[in-house]
């Protein structure tokens, strides 16, 4: 099969382009249409994240062959345990989702980079994706649920145990995208 070469800035995925020959693998898995699971495996600050979420914004907002973006990760703390927090499920899941909202920083504010990607529609286009398109889950209240026609991010995957990564995965229906990021250097359960 024929590649895209992504790491040529005419082929970039929402302003990005690959660094090396991995994340060009990485990102013709994320953007063929016929692949329906990816995994990406890798050290941190390798871009699984962001690659990712490129790809996502891209077949969510311009090509429409997503309806919206689903990220969920295992809520494992690293340290000392802090108790419940407040709030809507979207707010309890905010702390765990720094890794989200650190990348859509570079995707929607590239200033130094020459302007951000699409100008002012661009930042205007992810803004409203951010408030409308993404939606933060917990991995809790995923049992019972179909994803129809979603792109579903799983990060943090190496946390899952087996039971909850077959019970995420049982709820991608038609046209949903699953894509599994993590880390085996740190499993933390």
């Amino acid at each position: 099969e024929t590649l895209i070469d992504y790491s040529h800035p005419k082929n970039a995925v929402w302003g990005i382009s690959a660094r090396n020959r991995e994340q060009n693998f990485a990102l013709n898995l994320l953007m063929n249409p016929e692949i329906d699971f990816v995994t990406l495996l890798g050290q941190a600050g390798t871009g699984k994240t962001l690659l990712t979420l490129a790809a996502g914004l891209t077949q969510v907002l311009e090509q429409k062959r997503f309806a919206e973006i689903i990220m969920t990760r295992v809520t494992v703390p690293v340290g000392e345990y802090i108790g419940f927090l407040p709030g809507s499920e979207e707010e309890k899941m905010n702390p765990w989702m720094g890794a989200l909202e650190d990348n859509l920083e570079v995707l929607t504010h590239s200033e130094e980079s020459g302007g951000s990607y699409g100008g002012d529609w661009g930042k205007a286009a992810t803004q409203d994706l951010i408030r409308s398109r993404i939606k933060v889950k917990s991995l809790n209240f995923m049992r019972g649920r179909t994803f129809l026609k979603k792109y579903l991010i799983i990060d943090e995957a190496q946390n899952l145990t087996p039971k909850q990564m077959k019970t995420l995965i049982t709820r991608a229906g038609p046209g949903t995208k699953v894509v599994c990021l993590g880390n085996i250097a740190q499993i933390d359960t």
